[in-house]
């Protein structure tokens, strides 16, 4: 079977268009044959083309970079997953010593540390930015106890970016360099703004009472990188997810290209991103079918990518604003119906036919550094009311959002972004020792006040 791209050409820009979304760049990777459509504007306020070598932002799509850094390592012999990272990170101090002593590499690449996730602190543009970003964890919170549950956090990427730098000598902006772009000839991937401007990069675009504006901020503190902040193509990005297809090529080992797609932890929330997580990847069964992939967000910018295996077929989607979500799943689920057989699951929505469940054992008041999670019940039921906090609201300027909830079964809700209509799963439920929690927005926040 061959990609037809004048067709693909077509259904992003169809697609594209009636989600609102500014510019988008697609590419399909089939076997040995890949295919590039691009759409739209890179900037709202100047009317720059995008086109297929155009950068976008491919956000949390980095962390996935940041674990192939990290299991280079471990082919050479510097680093155990399974170790201590005390051992080749003595200066690291968290708010928990206990945490500190037993938090291991494997943790961070599978977001089980605890470690509050959303720490967005800026420590600066220097190269000591990260140096900075790990002594300054001694103040974030605990969100959850060692391995007691998954919560998305960037923060510990940023960690696991500053182990990478501890055991190369240098930057994690130069390893990426050094240790993927230039083994995997990536012509148009970088991680720093200045090198972003040498090429035609996409700004965000934010939606605010149903207008859509330039956004106020272009990237992320440099301090949240590994996390965060590689800037790319989908022709490069293709590159990488074939290097992994690959079974690691010439730049990792087939074991630990294997093992970072294989399952570690379970998920609290099936209904979001996956099932299941492996080292830096995704993972979500589609009909029987075994994806990794990974999704980013910045400021205004989502990327997609998703990689099945068995049929040696990777998407990747970057766009630059609107309902990128929406776009993202009408578009691959036709994608891999044609070139695959294989169904993409529809987001969990409210139920046909409503569900009685009382909310009232949810209400309370749920908080992590940068989010606070207000449930009440109201005339119309619950609603959960969220509020950014700390730096990422200086950052954003956000007022609180309140998303309707639908339950769907005990303990699960569906709520309704009022911006984009889109439903997002909010799973309530305890950790064996009787904490509370509320997993929403694939982080876990617990219970501060009923």
């Amino acid at each position: 079977m061959t990609i037809d791209t004048e067709h693909w050409n077509r259904r992003l820009a169809e697609l594209a268009e009636k989600h609102d979304v500014p510019g988008a760049t697609l590419g399909v990777l089939l076997d040995e044959e890949v295919s590039e459509s691009a759409y739209g504007v890179l900037n709202a306020r100047t009317g720059v083309e995008t086109t297929t070598d155009s950068l976008f932002q491919i956000g949390s799509v980095s962390k996935v970079w940041t674990t192939t850094l990290v299991m280079q390592l471990v082919d050479e012999g510097k680093l155990q997953l399974d170790a201590p990272l005390v051992e080749v990170l003595p200066e690291l101090r968290l708010s928990d010593p206990g945490v500190t002593a037993k938090v291991t590499m494997r943790h961070l690449l599978t977001h089980t540390s605890g470690i509050d996730g959303d720490v967005f602190t800026d420590t600066g543009r220097g190269d000591d930015c990260l140096e900075k970003y790990a002594a300054a964890l001694a103040d974030a919170a605990q969100n959850h106890p060692l391995e007691a549950t998954w919560s998305y956090c960037n923060s510990g990427f940023s960690l696991a970016g500053r182990v990478v730098e501890k055991l190369t000598g240098g930057t994690w902006d130069a390893a990426v360099r050094e240790r993927l772009v230039a083994p995997l000839g990536l012509t148009h991937t970088v991680t720093l703004p200045e090198e972003a401007l040498l090429h035609r990069a996409a700004v965000g675009h934010v939606t605010h009472d149903g207008k859509q504006t330039v956004a106020p901020v272009w990237g992320i503190p440099r301090s949240a990188g590994p996390a965060g902040s590689i800037v790319s193509t989908v022709a490069d990005l293709l590159k990488f997810a074939r290097m992994h297809l690959d079974n690691g090529a010439d730049v990792l080992s087939a074991a630990s290209a294997a093992a970072m797609a294989e399952h570690q932890v379970e998920l609290p929330d099936k209904h979001l991103l996956g099932d299941s997580w492996g080292l830096g990847w995704e993972r979500a069964g589609w009909d029987g079918h075994r994806v990794i992939g990974h999704d980013g967000n910045t400021i205004g910018q989502a990327a997609f990518l998703r990689i099945l295996p068995e049929k040696r077929l990777a998407v990747a989607l970057l766009t630059n604003g609107g309902n990128g979500a929406k776009l993202y799943e009408e578009l691959f689920r036709e994608i891999f119906a044609e070139l695959a057989d294989v169904p993409v699951p529809h987001p969990l929505s409210p139920p046909s036919t409503p569900v009685d469940i009382d909310p009232a054992p949810y209400v309370g008041v749920y908080e992590r550094a940068s989010i606070r999670q207000e449930v009440s019940v109201g005339e119309n039921g619950p609603v959960m009311r969220v509020s950014v906090t700390g730096a990422m609201a200086e950052l954003l300027q956000e007022e609180p959002t309140d998303y309707p909830m639908v339950a769907v079964a005990p303990d699960l809700f569906v709520c309704q972004d009022p911006e984009t209509g889109n439903w997002i799963p909010a799973t309530f439920y305890q950790l064996p020792t009787g904490e509370k929690y509320v997993h929403f927005g694939a982080r876990a926040t617990p219970l501060c006040a009923s």
